[in-house]
């Protein structure tokens, strides 16, 4: 079943074109191996001051110049704010508003991928 869109006041479901475009735009917001985990990140700390060096020391693995371009995009598409202190000089990120719309997202997949690593567990312990 299509999703329901409503259109100049007129519900009607959406078409499979209209659905995938809907897909590629998301994925083109909130693709590739990071933003959905800097989201979930700030998400879980939302009532904390987050600086860069803190979230580049604790999400493993990204660098310093992707953490950039990634908070960036974000940035832009109105998913994080960015504000700086003078005392010492440090720039802190939240989630905003609109980001949150994104916590039903990650957490789907949170919930997919421990449940695909129970079964892969299960499945190689056989």
């Amino acid at each position: 079943m299509g999703k329901v869109i409503e259109e100049n006041t007129v519900r009607r479901e959406a078409s499979c074109g209209e659905e995938l475009r809907a897909m590629r735009d998301a994925l083109d917001i909130l693709g590739g191996k990071w933003k959905l985990m800097i989201l979930r990140y700030l998400t879980n700390r939302e009532k904390q001051d987050i600086h860069f060096k803190k979230m580049q020391r604790e999400i493993l693995g990204i660098s310093a110049k992707v953490l950039t371009k990634e908070l960036r995009d974000l940035e832009q598409n109105l998913l994080v704010s960015r504000q700086a202190s003078e005392e010492p000089v440090r720039v802190f990120y939240k989630i905003t508003n609109y980001g949150k719309s994104v916590v039903p997202v990650t957490e789907s997949l949170v919930d997919w991928g421990l449940e695909y690593r129970e079964k892969i567990k299960q499945e190689h312990s056989i």
